[in-house]
């Protein structure tokens, strides 16, 4: 997308805003933040961060093992993670020949076991079983990855996510961020975010909502900080320190929830062949690479 068409589609959107606040979010357009200013220093105090520092995936604080294989139209490998020049690089990229197993052993016996076959390779990492957190403030600072047909991610869960019963109380998979929306487009509506949760599970039950579409400054090219407040009462969703919206649909989790930071293929069955949520099918070819880039990821909580 031109940064000339970028320009063009804020200052209507901005215009649209002047009329009425709910017209862009009513158009399923992409909107500006135009919410309070996060006050950081005096609110808040760090718990936890990583700055990504040395060669390595500091194992400390994040494990490879929170799915097996097999995720929507590709696969989370761990060969896909990289740690240099002070980031993490999740790595999206296509392997005619599969990748090693590393946990064959370990999950073969899973019902959920598929063996990695020949397609697109992407990763996860997360938090599970060696920290989480309730309530606080919890922020990234990433350039996110340059293809249409794959999103990156920064998200919470907590194993209380899949209880169906009509709350979220017990566990939300709260999505601070998704990168659904990279797009060149003619009119310009790319370069944008969306925010939200789900709870009560993933089948016939699931309960979610999301406070739409919002606007980074270049963020693929450019890192931008994407952060959520998250206390009894709601969660508060932020880019660059500047309120995008807020949530409590179902009821504010109430207990500690893990961290994650993934990219994901849009597909079924380990194929790439669908459009998700609107990402449009996958721009990239094979030779083609993406990189999600995170310079930190930092934990606060109310002093």
């Amino acid at each position: 997308m031109s940064s000339f068409l970028s320009k063009i589609m804020r200052v209507f959107i901005s215009f649209l805003m002047m009329i009425s606040p709910a017209l862009p979010h009513a158009l399923d357009l992409p909107e500006i933040p135009k919410g309070q200013q996060l006050n950081l220093d005096e609110r808040f105090k760090l718990t936890w961060s990583d700055e990504f520092e040395g060669d390595t995936l500091d194992r400390t604080k994040w494990t490879y093992e929170w799915w097996v294989t097999e995720r929507k139209g590709g696969y989370w490998h761990e060969d896909m993670v990289d740690v240099k020049d002070g980031n993490l690089v999740i790595t999206t990229a296509y392997f005619d020949t599969p990748l090693e197993n590393y946990y064959e052993d370990y999950f073969a016996s899973r019902p959920d076991f598929k063996p990695y076959k020949e397609g697109w390779y992407t990763a996860c990492i997360s938090s599970i079983n060696i920290f989480e957190q309730c309530y606080g403030y919890f922020e990234c600072r990433a350039i996110l990855p340059k293809s249409t047909g794959m999103w990156s991610a920064f998200w919470m869960m907590n194993d209380q996510v899949v209880n169906v019963d009509n709350s979220g109380k017990d566990g939300t998979e709260v999505d601070i961020f998704e990168s659904m929306y990279y797009k060149d487009v003619w009119w310009g509506a790319g370069d944008c975010v969306i925010s939200g949760i789900v709870y009560d599970g993933y089948g016939k039950d699931i309960k979610n909502d999301s406070i739409g579409k919002f606007f980074a400054n270049n963020p693929y090219e450019e890192f931008n900080t994407y952060g959520l407040e998250w206390n009894e009462n709601e969660y508060i969703f932020y880019i660059n320190g500047v309120e995008t919206g807020r949530l409590s649909t179902g009821g504010v989790s109430q207990n500690p929830e893990y961290l994650l930071l993934s990219c994901e293929v849009a597909g079924e069955n380990g194929i790439a062949h669908a459009d998700r949520h609107g990402t449009g099918k996958m721009s990239m070819e094979k030779g083609d690479t993406a990189e999600f880039i995170v310079d930190y990821v930092r934990v606060y909580e109310y002093k």
